[in-house]
């Protein structure tokens, strides 16, 4: 088990903020979590953070407090006839879980290709990409409850799954250490290609039939070509969700925009891109002091060089301002803020 005192954080979040915290400890093993866990049950510990790849992590000071990393590590995949099941340790970078399952023939996860991240992480914030969740796939998830050091089984249906939410996130924060997940796949599984524009780079590659590695190497193209590579520009990725609004202001935007990108969500809502908006108030490839706009994606908000977490969260105060200004919409960070 790692365990360090005034521990630099720098290489566990992908915004590139240079904050500390005052203990770290890392867990590898069942045992290391019920160690962890134990540790994290004595007031001296606390306050705690339970992070992941950091990728989804905004720091905004020095945290005075006891940081938790998962750095479980193991991929097991066990094949039946139709369904099958890839068992993955928390530690692992999702990206991973998904290469390895399309080198095996299944395409359940394809459309999740590419999110930066590890797995413990990806069923606390319900990752999503390409009209795809991973709660669609998640069947199990096995996690050390810290309040009494035991390991715990716990079912999909059980963490209220929502967009980029579960319980996790709520009623659930800082209750389990997540230590191995369980997703399910099937031999049957049919490739989404309608989202975003999936449809027209495969149609631009002469591709009309996809094949799931195909379609992997579409979505890691489509991806590479939007985002920022975060060794070169500090950023977590698409900084803002998308927001679902009522149908009846849904119409009204409508009218006033008919150019408008949207996505169904059901007969009473509809999904509008928040990164559309954000470009539309101007706000794509701006600098604000040392933070920015990323100038291929309004979504993603970057590190210039030198940016506080500070800085950063007033430029996203900023372009929710503005967007609440001229849409009547207030969008919200997708990205955890500390």
């Amino acid at each position: 088990m790692r365990d360090y005192a005034d521990y630099s954080l720098l290489r566990h979040n992908t915004f590139g903020i240079d904050v500390r915290c005052r203990r770290f400890l890392e867990y590898t093993t069942f045992a290391e979590a019920q160690q962890v866990a134990a540790i994290l049950r004595q007031s001296a510990a606390r306050p705690y953070l339970i992070i992941g790849g950091g990728s989804n992590l905004l720091l905004t000071h020095d945290y005075d407090g006891t940081v938790v990393h998962a750095g479980v590590k193991g991929i097991e995949l066990t094949e039946g006839a139709t369904a099958s099941t890839v068992t993955a340790g928390s530690g692992e970078p999702w990206d991973r879980v998904v290469e390895l399952t399309v080198a095996a023939g299944y395409g359940d996860l394809v459309n999740l290709s590419h999110i930066p991240g590890e797995v413990g992480a990806s069923v606390v914030q319900n990752i999503g990409a390409y009209g795809a969740e991973v709660a669609q796939f998640v069947d199990r998830i096995r996690a050390v409850e810290i309040a009494t050091g035991q390991m715990v089984e716990i079912a999909a249906a059980d963490c209220r799954y929502g967009y980029r939410d579960s319980r996790f996130k709520h009623e659930w924060k800082n209750r389990y250490l997540v230590y191995e997940v369980d997703y399910k796949l099937s031999r049957q599984a049919t490739l989404n290609t309608a989202y975003g524009n999936i449809r027209s780079e495969l149609e631009r590659r002469g591709i009309a039939q996809p094949s799931a590695r195909q379609l992997r190497q579409v979505i890691i193209d489509i991806r590479s070509q939007k985002l920022p590579d975060p060794a070169q520009e500090g950023n977590a990725g698409s900084f803002f969700m998308n927001p679902v609004v009522p149908r009846v202001q849904f119409d009204q935007l409508q009218a006033q925009y008919p150019q408008m990108p949207h996505y169904y969500v059901d007969e009473a809502h509809e999904k509008i891109p928040a990164g559309w908006m954000i470009e539309q108030c101007g706000w794509k490839g701006r600098t604000v002091g040392r933070a920015g706009v990323h100038d291929r994606q309004a979504l993603v908000l970057v590190n210039r060089g030198g940016a506080t977490g500070s800085e950063i969260v007033a430029l996203c105060e900023a372009i929710r301002s503005d967007v609440r200004q001229k849409f009547g919409i207030d969008i919200q960070p997708e990205v955890n803020i500390i």
